[in-house]
């Protein structure tokens, strides 16, 4: 398998969409990525045909200028970091590569099919000590994985990180990051309402309107209008 195979079965279904249709859900401004005009129900099935493509071959559809490229990209990596039969040490280089070439994964849609199986999963029994970087990090797409990640925490209970994390991105300046904050502190209130509750507590007096909006999803109305009266 190669990068120039599956850009080729790609492009063959070229104008299935049109390009600007594709493009609407690409939120950076790179003012270099383009789009093939694919849908991308058709990225994933063909990069799923894909999953065995070499590390250094799936790099080669990072360097793309195609949206749908780099979707079909990530979306390999992902394919692979959840395959059970997938090593340790490949899980490693897929965490590697996902990090060394994040400049390539500049959209929200990139992190939110990626981070949870290529980093989440990967740390799982790891230091978490990247993620708190991430959350720092002056690239909002980084800031969203540091987020996003920890899905994988909540999903085996662990929650603490989620919380950390999200109180270090609580009062965000980007309005995704603030989604993604407000989305994985509501999931993880699932599985621990007191301490989501806690949190806001805290946190819903300040917080921007749309985290506040994304976390309180899920309560009881009563309980919806007493944080949506908190909030600024």
């Amino acid at each position: 398998m190669k990068a120039e195979d599956f850009i080729k079965k790609l492009t063959e279904k070229s104008n299935e969409r049109p390009k600007k249709d594709v493009l609407k859900f690409f939120k950076d401004n790179d003012d270099e990525t383009d789009a093939i005009g694919v849908k991308f129900g058709t990225v994933f099935k063909l990069a799923k045909e894909f999953t065995d493509l070499p590390l250094i071959e799936i790099n080669k559809l990072l360097d793309s200028k195609y949206y749908e490229i780099r979707m079909g990209a990530v979306s390999i990596m992902d394919f692979q970091a959840k395959k059970k039969s997938t090593s340790e040490e490949r899980r490693k280089e897929l965490y590697e590569l996902y990090l060394n070439r994040h400049d390539r994964l500049n959209n929200w849609d990139f992190v939110d099919r990626g981070a949870y199986n290529i980093i989440g999963e990967y740390l799982i029994d790891k230091s978490k000590g990247k993620l708190y970087e991430l959350a720092k990090s002056e690239n909002p797409w980084e800031r969203r994985t540091a987020i996003v990640s920890t899905y994988a925490f909540i999903k085996t209970g662990q929650l603490e990180d989620t919380f950390k994390i999200a109180k270090i991105l609580v009062d965000d300046e980007h309005e995704l990051i603030n989604k993604a904050v407000g989305s994985w502190i509501r999931e993880a209130g699932k599985k621990d309402e007191k301490k989501l509750k806690s949190f806001l507590d805290k946190h819903a007096e300040t917080m921007p309107r749309v985290t506040l909006r994304y976390a309180i999803e899920k309560f009881d109305e009563p309980t919806r209008q007493k944080y949506l009266n908190k909030g600024k």
